[in-house]
């Protein structure tokens, strides 16, 4: 059938041609809903069954005892990385809950030192001489407001 085919007085799309798109569409819309109920259905019955989907971590739980005890005995994570053949990102995966922005703290503990970061003047120390220069007063304006000549 000529989906193109349009009426030979108004030029209007035949109702034939109008029916089976939509029709066609309908059915493209009902397959989609069914393919994505089935997907659905899958994944319920394998979290039901105790599976779980994603990626299977590099460092099983065996090694990963091993992996924890280095970290937490000074072991820095590239060489971790480099002796168990795996990425940094396993390794830190791994150690995920050990790193530092993961730890909890203790409420009434001081809170850590911070250190400046690079071109921050520390504290109770003046600015290095290119940072005073560029904090100074500027200089008085060689210019003059002009009037209006009105005035």
């Amino acid at each position: 059938m000529d989906l193109t085919a349009r009426h030979p007085r108004t030029g209007d799309l035949l109702s034939t041609v109008k029916f089976m798109v939509q029709t066609l569409a309908a059915a493209g819309e009902l397959h989609r809903d069914l393919q994505r109920e089935l997907t659905y259905d899958g994944l319920r019955a394998a979290a039901a069954k105790g599976n779980k989907g994603g990626r299977r971590p590099v460092v099983t739980a065996a090694r990963a005892a091993a992996v924890r005890a280095a970290y937490l005995g000074g072991q820095s994570i590239a060489a971790l990385a480099r002796e168990h053949h795996v990425s940094r990102g396993a390794i830190r995966t791994a150690v995920a809950d050990l790193l530092p922005e993961h730890t909890v703290v203790d409420p009434g503990a001081p809170a850590p030192a911070r250190t400046p970061g690079p071109g921050k003047a520390e504290a109770g120390r003046p600015p290095p001489p290119r940072a005073r220069l560029l904090t100074a007063a500027p200089a008085a304006s060689t210019r003059t407001a002009s009037t209006p000549s009105g005035e």
